[in-house]
């Protein structure tokens, strides 16, 4: 008999226990940052790089936490500016050559968009070349 109320007693906190966490997981916690990147059309994603945006938007998340309002963590694409996605960081010499890798994917993808690059090229070969001719020109 009492092996049957133990049981009993045990089921029915159980079950209050599985009730106390079942409200909906928007009420439990806001989106991450990372969720929120993914659900974005590739309109909104524009001209943004995620690694900025999600940053971004977890630092406004952390922000909105140590307020003492009761705002989430916003819904909303975070605003940059490209100039502050395109910054390069490090040593000069990697930050020269951040910037002629973008200015050469550009190109690339300007060719590419046009239908003017050669029969086999690819990127690789494409990158080196233009590297070289960056380097050329002192950027």
């Amino acid at each position: 008999m009492k092996f049957r109320l133990m049981i009993g007693l045990c089921s029915v906190a159980l079950l209050g226990f599985a009730v106390s966490f079942s409200a909906p997981a928007s009420a439990q916690k806001p989106k991450s940052c990372s969720t929120q990147w993914r659900d974005m059309t590739k309109d909104e994603k524009k001209d943004l790089k995620k690694k900025d945006w999600v940053a971004e938007c977890e630092a406004k998340a952390a922000a909105a936490k140590s307020a003492p309002t009761t705002t989430t963590a916003p819904t909303t694409a975070p605003t940059t500016t490209p100039s502050t996605t395109t910054t390069a960081t490090g040593k000069p010499g990697r930050q020269a050559m951040i910037a002629r890798e973008r200015a050469c994917g550009k190109e690339w993808r300007e060719l590419k968009a046009a239908g003017k690059i050669e029969q086999g090229q690819t990127w690789p070969k494409f990158w080196s070349d233009c590297d070289k001719r960056m380097k050329a020109q002192g950027m």
